[in-house]
């Protein structure tokens, strides 16, 4: 079974940066996509940042060079470079992690995760 967890959120100032972590747990053999979402109050979900498999990474509009979506493979986790961060960036942000995982000898199967996500606020 696959599990993540998303970290570093917090409040921040305008103008500030913040580096969310999400790390996964299980014996993952590969990703084939993996994606930063938000949610702020009364609005839907939005896509932040995503990877797929052999793909340039794919940012949302409202990003306009401020984010960085990133992995390091070895430690299993993504992250979410965010800079320039502004009071409209506020929302509970989540990572989706889709990929292979082992279940035991020769055994694989597609795993498709959410995290719980964490809170980041912007303040003015």
């Amino acid at each position: 079974q696959v599990q993540v967890v998303e970290s570093g959120g917090g409040l921040v100032q305008a103008g500030g940066s913040l580096r969310l972590p999400c790390a996964a747990s299980g014996s993952i053999v590969s990703f084939y996509a993996i994606g930063w979402y938000r949610q702020a109050p009364g609005k839907q979900r939005e896509l932040v940042a995503a990877i797929s498999d052999g793909s340039s990474p794919n940012y949302g509009e409202f990003v306009k060079g401020r984010f960085t979506i990133s992995r390091d493979g070895a430690k299993n986790t993504v992250y979410l470079q965010m800079n320039s961060l502004k009071p409209e960036d506020t929302a509970v942000y989540s990572c989706a992690l889709a990929g292979i995982y082992s279940t035991g000898p020769s055994s694989y199967t597609s795993f498709n995760v959410w995290g719980q996500g964490t809170q980041v606020t912007v303040s003015t």
